[in-house]
């Protein structure tokens, strides 16, 4: 029996647009002539794969169809969640429709993430589904490259050869996040993978509210051009719970497959800038070099309501003291170190540091030493062009 993927394309992504009511949900944005869901439904057109089940809401529906037929997908399901209750809701209802047998191997996957080394992640998937019974659950764990506050981790025991989950930590700061590391702890990547009748039997044993409403709105759907559309007066009664806090918290019987692979979930502009800096060369181009006093500035990428640039500060290079009305801005070192002014705030900065400049902030950055620096920035706002700058000091006689 092949593995069924199913897609959850339900997040909004506000974690990127703090400041707009006109955000783009984050598996959609056109990164360069890709979107994270397309990423993922070209993962799922592997040959281990049945036909694919994206979970998603009425907001969200054109899009995913759009995708579908853009990547030549012309089998699938796609299950209408008619109001927002969390992931265990969604992971149940999506497993509940008709034409999943019971002893089907179902891959919940994330519309939003980016993994590369795509064949050692679907060897993993292929290799423990003989492993898989009417009870267990599996999780997928990365190993991480850095003591990272902005993912939850997990840690794992030895049982008769396989990897036992023992503890979940939820986003711990840097510090806890050595200690965690240094005890061989993952990332938890938010992937599961488990049959159907292990879904139910754990959804009627730890919530039972949640599998009552959820069926109903599944009987009581209604179903049309490969859409299930979910029965909103049952649908709602569900209490609304993740997944993690639903079931992982509470069964016993979840064992961890643990990766060695390149993975991000893309979540904050940091991940974004390190993603378009180690891509950089795909998104090179000479018309889009622009030269300043202070060195110069390639536009890589610009996107919807956000513009990534590198920044090339030449020694003793000096950009204006200046403050944007209309964007805010978020800068990854890659090169050198550069000393910035933030306000009433003045400190150097190293490769691989970060740094958010807020709206309407006065910043300015320096290189006074005899090596260059370079950063990533990424512009997010309503207006991004030089006309959004207020100088307040230049030392190339810049100011009006």
């Amino acid at each position: 029996m092949k593995i069924r993927p199913v897609i959850l394309c339900g997040g909004a992504g506000t974690r990127l647009w703090p400041n707009s009511k006109n955000h783009q949900a984050k598996q959609f944005i056109n990164f360069g002539n890709w979107t994270l869901l397309g990423k993922t439904l070209e993962r799922v057109k592997a040959s281990i794969f049945d036909t694919p089940i994206i979970s998603t809401n009425a907001k969200y529906l054109k899009q995913v169809k759009q995708h579908l037929k853009k990547h030549k997908i012309i089998k699938f399901k796609i299950v209408l969640e008619p109001a927002k209750r969390n992931t265990a809701p969604a992971i149940l209802s999506t497993a509940l429709i008709k034409d999943i047998p019971s002893e089907q191997p179902l891959m919940f996957l994330a519309a939003d993430h980016l993994i590369e080394k795509v064949n050692l992640f679907n060897k993993a998937i292929k290799k423990y589904q003989k492993k898989l019974t009417q009870n267990n659950i599996f999780i997928f764990g990365i190993k991480p490259t850095i003591p990272s506050s902005e993912f939850g981790y997990f840690l794992t025991r030895n049982v008769k050869g396989n990897n036992k989950v023992s503890r979940f930590v939820e986003k711990p700061k840097e510090a806890k996040a050595k200690q965690i590391i240094s005890k061989k702890g993952y990332w938890n990547s938010g992937m599961f993978y488990l049959r159907k009748d292990s879904i139910i039997n754990n959804f009627k044993k730890y919530q039972p509210n949640i599998f009552r409403n959820c069926n109903k709105a599944v009987t009581k759907a209604k179903y049309k051009s490969n859409v299930y559309y979910l029965n909103k007066q049952a649908f709602t009664k569900a209490t609304a719970k993740s997944f993690d806090y639903a079931i992982l918290e509470k069964t016993k019987d979840i064992n961890a497959i643990k990766l060695d692979i390149p993975w991000s979930d893309l979540g904050s502009w940091k991940e974004i800038c390190k993603m378009y800096g180690k891509n950089k060369r795909h998104y090179f181009k000479n018309k889009n070099v622009f030269h300043r006093p202070w060195g110069s500035y390639v536009n890589l990428f610009n996107g919807k309501e956000f513009l990534i640039k590198e920044l090339y500060v030449k020694p003793k290079g000096i950009l204006s003291l200046q403050k944007h009305h209309h964007r805010a801005e978020h800068w990854v070192v890659t090169q050198g170190k550069p000393k910035i002014t933030l306000n009433k705030k003045y400190f150097t900065m190293k490769p691989d540091e970060t740094i958010f400049i807020p709206l309407g902030s006065i910043h300015r950055i320096e290189n006074p030493y005899k090596k260059p620096v370079k950063i990533i920035e990424a512009q997010v706002g309503s207006i991004l062009k030089e006309t959004d700058i207020v100088r307040y000091q230049d030392v190339y006689g810049r100011v009006k």
